[in-house]
């Protein structure tokens, strides 16, 4: 393993002067600087992370917290994390990945162990009782997704109510008037999670200036959870003709349940997802669907808390704008629907 003394042999400056330009600590002249810098690139030396942060006062770490609870879609997480990590890695920060579902014990853990300088937090319900403890601490922190109070927070999200409206005015205009909502879980309603309720909010506004009836009815996924809340649907509103699903594990049990009860895809029914680009393309019926841009929105996080760290950001609230694509599943409502 290569040493600071062999860099600093190498650069031809003592090791106090290598430390210098490592830590920030003291002006190092731009020809000084820029030997060592090719030294260290030249020799592999990578600094010793506990040393590193006992210099300079910063771990270079951030911690990232993403609860995996049993009523989330994995695969969107883990591809939130992945982006997170890599592009915390272009910018000299590894990341600690929390997954527990502690809540504000994590929080108070991360902030008192000094492990992390910083943090970004997946799974925001409106009322998150994390919050008080990160405001508190005055930690730097990006938010994925928006509480209620979004004041002297850092957020980045999808706009999940635009999203919601697009859904409405897509079957609007393609002529269906009666549209289902086949829901995420129960628990995740429960929980008041901001991208689901939003999502709804969003859905039922467009509705309503529509004049489109609109049934939403949360699901746990699954073909028999999913076959009874379908009956329950069809049972209360026979004359459904649009279904927006915000559930990526009701997606292929919905398409197999209306196929078995005789309603073509999109001729009889259509739908439209909140979903993974990949899996509205992979469905057994390529599903119309607006997109969750999981690797930009870990991207953005990590860059909007890295401005943070240097002193060049500040606080806010940054949504995406969501983007539907139109595919096979979809079509205009049947003639008696009109």
């Amino acid at each position: 393993m290569v040493t600071l003394a062999e860099v600093a042999r190498h650069a031809g400056v003592s090791a106090s002067t290598v430390s210098y330009v490592l830590s920030g600590k003291r002006s190092i002249s731009a020809g000084t600087r820029q030997r060592v810098r090719e030294s260290i690139d030249r020799l592999g030396y990578q600094p010793h992370a506990g040393a590193r942060a006992l210099a300079s006062s910063r771990s270079r770490v951030i911690a990232l917290m993403v609860p995996l609870r049993t009523d989330m879609y994995v695969p969107v997480m883990m591809e939130i994390a992945v982006a997170v990590a890599t592009t915390a890695r272009t910018h000299g920060y590894d990341v600690l990945l929390l997954t527990g579902e502690e809540g504000p014990s994590a929080m108070r853990r991360v902030i008192g162990s000094g492990l992390a300088e910083a943090t970004i937090l997946t799974d925001i319900q409106l009322d998150d009782e994390r919050l008080p403890l990160l405001r508190a601490a005055g930690q730097p922190a990006v938010l994925l997704g928006l509480p209620a109070d979004t004041a002297g927070l850092s957020c980045v999200d999808l706009d999940f109510e635009a999203a919601g409206a697009l859904c409405v005015d897509h079957l609007a205009e393609l002529g269906h008037r009666d549209i289902a909502v086949i829901g995420e879980s129960p628990g995740v309603y429960a929980r008041h999670t901001g991208f689901a309720e939003r999502t709804l909010r969003g859905l039922r506004v467009r509705a309503t200036a529509r004049g489109v009836g609109l049934l939403h009815r949360p699901c746990e996924g699954g073909h028999d959870a999913l076959s009874g809340t379908l009956a329950r649907i069809f049972d209360e509103r026979p004359g459904t003709t649009g279904f927006v699903v915000q559930n990526e594990s009701a997606v292929e049990p919905l398409l197999a349940l209306l196929r078995r009860t005789g309603r073509a895809v999109p001729e009889d029914v259509s739908v439209v997802a909140v979903c993974p680009d990949q899996l509205a393309a992979q469905a057994s019926v390529r599903l119309t669907s607006v997109a969750i841009p999981a690797q930009e929105l870990g991207r953005r996080a990590v860059e909007r808390l890295v401005a943070r760290l240097d002193g060049t950001g500040d606080h806010g609230v940054e949504l995406l704008t969501p983007v539907l694509t139109v595919r096979d599943s979809s079509g205009p409502a049947p003639r008696l629907a009109r």
